[in-house]
């Protein structure tokens, strides 16, 4: 089902930009309908003149060879999202309007109008049971909350006096707390209404279900006859950021009996629970050490006739991030890191055999058919993601194309992969990617792009917040290196950063960036900048006091400059104890000031451009805030852009526009292409 009708073929090269960056439509959550005849998914366009993006639905007949996508269920003025198919055959979808509760709606694949499902309160996310007889609903209520209608009070911007809190959280992400926690709760459905306020379901439990900041639908499941539900949770304590241990909890439908705690044995995380089509198995990921959220996550098994739970991936050394039945409930469907790529896996539940089905780039949503096969997203780094089907035979068939008149006739940098001899001897992997406009013997210069985390990949996939490509198009050549600490070549690589931060992942960084410069000659080694955002944004910072005569500029994006000060400032503190020896500052303060950039500033003398959002709790904006002021009173070239509508990432288009232009002027200003340019 090649649908040639929806390609735009290039009719002339030109470059890409912020601005087409920032404009793409982004693929959202996929659905298909029990007969695998339709395929619907939601996707965000955005609005640059609103400086926001609105969300729709789209459908596919996968029935018909010549189809191509379009608009579904459009309601003037909403925002439509998260559809899924119910056992009527319709699909019910979350709907909002500006200044509007967010409510479940109805619609039926022969067109008829949208009908609202649920009254007027104000939903995050829904799951439709089996039978289609009940919906289960989260929403942020008041901790103990009984059905829809608690409300309770708030904390908000208007208020007056201070806000008051007698345990942490204070903030976490991009918010501060407000008294309220994401809680389920079911609702009886008949005839396509649920009316009503619902009953709570999490009893005495006290959490976000789902997780906060990023946890959905995926941490939630039916049992296949619709009689419990199974869902995660991290129990909130005195100290709730030092946990991370998430548990699976199970609990009737009704709400008739409290939740019982599945995995209690177990103090890391278990999370992504998933009933069997047939009902026989619950599948879910579990790491293993306490503290660790980096940990590699394992596939599990449990029956659930006799409780009996196993690995079953015990000896494959990835870490899965979602797992997905097959239709006949013989095999699960994962994501992992591997290598640069983020492919899509089957894992036979019989010996745990695992087969990968996708080859180069980064697979994110998965959606198994209901006849067999599967649905997938797919994206590169000079590719955004759109939907591919893999049917029972192999055959791969490219379905969607929903940016392809935005990106016509944009010539692509060349992406090639690199390896080396890095800390230790270590195979260390990495890309180069030439401009596609830089002439056949020229060189250009080099941005260094380090990717946040620690423990994560610049993996051949899509980016919003450094995209390899953008740079590529206005000259820069860029380089990336999957240092120490990235996931993707087994738990070992990626445990080797702890109380190391700037120790492998530095030499990592000098060695593949020599390599680099030696194997590709359109590299400028001359003329060399660097950037990074996160725990990239740390190595920024750490990289002005111990390799400070490479980079002719650097780009800190919210990083760490004083670890002390972050360890007492941040939200989630396990994670920075975890990373510098697993202890409190307080109870090991050398292994925390042994990595400190803080610590070098005598040392600074590159000219860094620092960037923060004000809604940062992850490296919060007085980090910046000191950064920049070490450069000021060193007299170090050095600006500070600051994002008050922004938290960790910047999100926001017009935002991500200015970051770009900001970002390039910076480089520009201190590599040879501004005296080529005569500026």
């Amino acid at each position: 089902m090649l649908l040639a009708a929806c390609f735009v073929m290039p009719v002339f090269a030109r470059p890409f930009t912020p601005k087409d960056l920032v404009s793409l439509a982004r693929i959202g959550t996929p659905t298909v309908s029990a007969d695998g005849h339709w395929l619907v998914w939601d996707q965000r366009e955005i609005d640059l003149a609103g400086n926001t993006g609105h969300e729709g639905l789209w459908r596919l007949d996968l029935q018909d060879r010549g189809a191509v996508p379009e608009r579904f269920a459009i309601r003037a003025g909403a925002d439509d999202s998260a559809p899924q198919f119910g056992s009527d055959g319709a699909l019910y979808f979350l709907s909002s309007r500006k200044d509007a509760p967010a409510t479940v709606w109805r619609a039926t694949m022969d067109g008829d109008a949208p009908a609202q499902v649920t009254d007027d309160h104000d939903l995050a996310g829904f799951k439709l049971s089996p039978q289609g007889n009940a919906l289960l609903v989260w929403a942020d209520k008041p901790v103990g909350a009984r059905s829809l209608d608690d409300t309770g009070t708030r904390h908000d911007d208007k208020q007056v006096g201070p806000r008051i809190y007698d345990q942490l959280f204070v903030h976490h992400w991009d918010r501060w707390a407000d008294g309220r926690r994401s809680q389920l709760f079911v609702l009886p459905l008949a005839h396509g209404r649920a009316p009503g306020a619902g009953r709570a379901i999490e009893g005495p439990l006290v959490g976000d279900t789902p997780s906060k900041p990023f946890g959905g639908g995926e941490e939630i499941a039916w049992s296949a006859d619709g009689r419990t539900v199974y869902f995660t949770l991290r129990e909130a304590g005195r100290i709730e950021p030092l946990s991370i241990n998430f548990d699976l909890f199970a609990v009737p439908a009704d709400g008739s009996t409290a939740p019982v705690n599945l995995t209690p044995a177990n103090n890391a995380i278990d999370t992504l629970p998933a009933v069997s089509p047939n009902g026989r198995w619950l599948a879910w990921a579990a790491t293993t050490r306490a503290g660790y959220d980096s940990d590699r996550k394992q596939l599990m098994l449990r029956d659930l006739a006799s409780g009996r739970a196993r690995a079953l991936t015990a000896d494959w050394d990835r870490s899965i991030d979602q797992l997905h039945w097959t239709a006949d409930s013989t095999a699960l469907y994962v994501t992992a890191d591997e290598r640069l790529d983020h492919p899509l896996f089957r894992i036979d539940i019989a010996d745990g055999t695992v087969h990968r089905m996708t080859t180069q780039g980064h697979v994110g949503t998965v959606l198994p058919l209901p006849q067999g096969g599967v649905v997938y997203s797919l994206d590169t780094l000079v590719a955004p993601p759109d939907l591919w089907k893999l049917d029972v035979n192999g055959l791969v068939t490219r379905l969607t194309a929903v940016n392809a008149a935005t990106l016509a006739g944009v010539d692509w940098p060349t992406t090639t992969r690199f390896s080396f001899a890095g800390a230790g001897g270590d195979t260390v992997s990495g890309f180069a990617l030439r401009p596609a406009d830089l002439a056949a013997q020229a060189k250009a210069p080099v941005i260094l792009i380090v990717h946040g985390g620690p423990q994560n990949s610049q993996r051949d996939g899509w980016s919003y917040q450094q995209n390899a490509a953008a740079w590529a198009w206005h000259g820069f050549a860029v380089v990336s290196i999957d240092f120490h600490g990235s996931t993707g070549y087994g738990q070992a690589f990626t445990d080797s950063i702890h109380r190391d931060w700037g120790g492998k992942p530095l030499t990592d960084l000098q060695l593949g960036l020599a390599a680099a410069i030696a194997r590709f000659p359109f590299l400028d080694g001359n003329d060399v900048c660097a950037t990074g955002g996160s725990y990239g944004g740390y190595m920024m910072n750490w990289i002005e006091g111990h390799w400070p005569d490479r980079f002719k500029c650097l780009i800190e994006d919210d990083g760490v400059f004083d670890t002390r000060a972050m360890t007492f400032e941040t939200d989630e503190l396990r994670a920075d104890e975890w990373d510098f020896g697993d202890q409190p500052y307080f109870q090991a303060p050398g292994e925390f000031e042994k990595w400190n950039p803080v610590n070098s500033v005598g040392q600074w003398k590159t000219p860094m451009l620092v960037v923060t959002g004000e809604k940062d709790f992850r490296s919060p904006p007085t980090q910046a805030i000191a950064a920049f002021t070490a450069l000021q009173l060193r007299h170090v070239p050095s600006r500070l852009l600051d994002f008050p509508d922004e938290g960790h990432w910047i999100l926001k288009p017009g935002n991500s526009i200015a970051w770009y232009e900001q970002a390039f002027a910076w480089m520009d200003k201190y590599t040879r292409r501004h005296a080529q340019a005569g500026e």
